[in-house]
């Protein structure tokens, strides 16, 4: 009941979503349908809507199951369980730094986010206990990873499982779907592997030519202090991200920057997680951000208004990356207790 209080609601079901499906345009598109026309009908400005839907569609890339951890995984040998833990607490830390955004945003305009009518406890418990099911599927799928159950790849088949099991269960799952399901999983796996083998052939290239323990030598050579390193890399990989996809450009970014980052005595899984927040800022800004194009064809809001909104919110992310630099611990503590 406070202003901006959907656009907070937003957010967490954009994390609750991302951390059943880790995909970053399917849960755009899906907010977008859910999110938008209900805080249209309160009054919400367009900027304002397209920001929250955007940035917080993002937010799964840190949640697991993180798709793009388990490439980033597969492709520097770093442990994937490790890596999907490690989202965990950096994802918390980004969906706060969102509320705080939005409830500053609303504040300095209240124009943005007229104030809701106020919702009995009653009836918000009722509408919490529609969404168990998803509660219920994330718990197993992170209980089974971090307890050592099972491992990734064992737990992405219990948790599909696990899914078809629950749409059955709750008869919401019609043969129409499950055959759209497998469509997609087959066209997504598709791209991604397709993708995986242009990474490795680039790889070996890079290999032959010698080119990252020159670029090793080089940063030696230039004796510069770690740090201004790191920097240079993600002020590179923002300014890359705005002309291609995100996707590939990481992966070609791992093979000259991954050999580097080890050598300075960066931990791998560190550096996974602040790959993974480039991605984000990649996802949401001008003139590439494949996430905006998808919230405002789905949204139908002007591609200009959605860019606003990101650019405002995208503050978060930078807040977020700036904290993880400073405390690494952020992002090591959970992996390291893990068995």
């Amino acid at each position: 009941n406070i202003r901006g209080g959907v656009a907070i609601g937003t957010v967490f079901a954009c994390g609750i979503f991302g951390a059943m499906s880790g995909a970053s345009l399917a849960a755009a598109s899906v907010m977008s349908e859910i999110a938008i026309p209900n805080m249209r009908r309160l009054g919400y400005s367009d900027s304002l809507i397209g920001g929250v839907v955007s940035i917080g569609s993002t937010l799964d890339i840190l949640i697991p199951p993180s798709i793009l951890f388990v490439i980033y995984g597969i492709m520097t040998n770093t442990s994937v369980s490790k890596l999907l833990i490690a989202g965990v607490l950096p994802g918390i830390v980004l969906g706060i730094f969102l509320i705080i955004c939005i409830l500053l945003w609303v504040f300095l305009r209240p124009q943005d986010a007229p104030q809701t009518e106020h919702i009995p406890w009653s009836e918000r418990l009722r509408s919490s206990y529609r969404i168990w099911p998803s509660i219920l599927l994330i718990l197993i799928v992170i209980g089974l990873l971090y307890g050592g159950v099972a491992t990734p790849t064992e737990v992405a088949g219990l948790g599909a499982f696990f899914a078809g099991v629950i749409g059955i269960i709750l008869n919401r799952l019609t043969w129409s779907g499950t055959i759209e399901a497998f469509k997609g999983t087959i066209r997504i796996s598709a791209m991604i592997f397709m993708i995986l083998i242009g990474a490795y052939i680039f790889g070996y290239f890079m290999t032959l030519s010698g080119i990252p323990e020159k670029v090793i030598s080089t940063v030696q050579e230039m004796n510069l202090n770690r740090w201004t390193v790191i920097i240079a890399i993600c002020l590179s990989y923002f300014i890359f991200s705005m002309f291609m996809d995100e996707l590939p450009l990481m992966l070609i970014y791992l093979q000259i920057t991954f050999p580097l980052i080890t050598h300075l005595g960066f931990n791998p899984i560190w550096y996974g997680v602040v790959m993974a927040i480039m991605v984000m800022m990649g996802l949401v800004f001008p003139p590439v951000g494949l996430i905006v194009f998808v919230v405002s064809e789905a949204g139908k809001i002007e591609l200009s208004k959605v860019y606003k909104g990101a650019s405002i919110l995208i503050i978060a992310i930078v807040m977020t990356l700036v904290l993880l630099m400073i405390f690494p611990e952020i992002v090591l503590w959970l992996p390291s207790r893990m068995k």
